[in-house]
């Protein structure tokens, strides 16, 4: 015999289901066993941040990653690099988004033992690389890396070899575009694409 729905399973059907609430609740609700025996030396505690800092993004950009119908004009590309110990275990993200403030993607690459720079030369090509395939004609970069931006905007010289070839594609990736505006940002202003870089390191992207 079929069981009678509950009050809270009406409320439910009504409310839309929200990343946010269904990661805290993860968090707050469900054992974690399976994954952290999969993972030794990983903590509940350890897991249950990861998820509220998953959450804490998905509130922050409600919309997710948007459907793209077709070419866009112009999108706002954030991205940011992570390394703990530089060098160390690093990680790379970008958050691409309409002028309107719609998010379009948000993107995370695990880049093992680098150092911080590498990680936010390697943040910006995964969000440039993306824009490119989406078709879009004009990028407005924003980083918090000033030694970054301003190696880029030819303000500063290159003279890592490590870096070289990354600021090399880096350009070849910004003359794609129409148009290209550079602007270093205040690490408060980045957050989005911060989080990215992290949970890339935390979770291996």
């Amino acid at each position: 015999m079929a069981s009678r729905p509950t009050a809270s399973d009406a409320r439910a059907a009504k409310s839309p289901l929200r990343e946010s609430d269904i990661l805290r609740h993860i968090a707050r609700e469900e054992p974690l066993t399976a994954t952290m025996k999969a993972f030794p030396g990983l903590s509940r505690e350890r897991l249950a941040r990861m998820l509220e800092r998953m959450a804490a993004i998905s509130a922050e950009l409600p919309t997710g990653a948007a459907e793209v119908a077709g070419p866009l004009a112009r999108l706002r590309v954030y991205s940011d690099g992570a390394a703990r110990g530089n060098p160390g275990p690093a990680g790379a993200g970008a958050v691409l988004v309409e002028p309107s403030g719609q998010v379009v993607d948000r993107l995370g690459k695990y880049l093992g033992v680098q150092t911080n720079n590498y990680a936010e030369y390697m943040g910006l090509l995964l969000g440039l690389r993306r824009a490119r395939e989406l078709g879009v004609r004009e990028v407005e970069v924003f980083a918090d890396s000033e030694l970054m931006i301003r190696q880029l905007g030819g303000r500063y010289q290159v003279k890592s070899p490590t870096l070289r070839p990354l600021y090399e594609e880096a350009l070849r990736l910004l003359n794609d575009f129409s148009r290209v505006k550079l602007v270093h940002v205040p690490r408060e202003m980045n957050t989005a694409a911060d989080e990215m870089s992290n949970r890339a390191i935390d979770e291996k992207l």
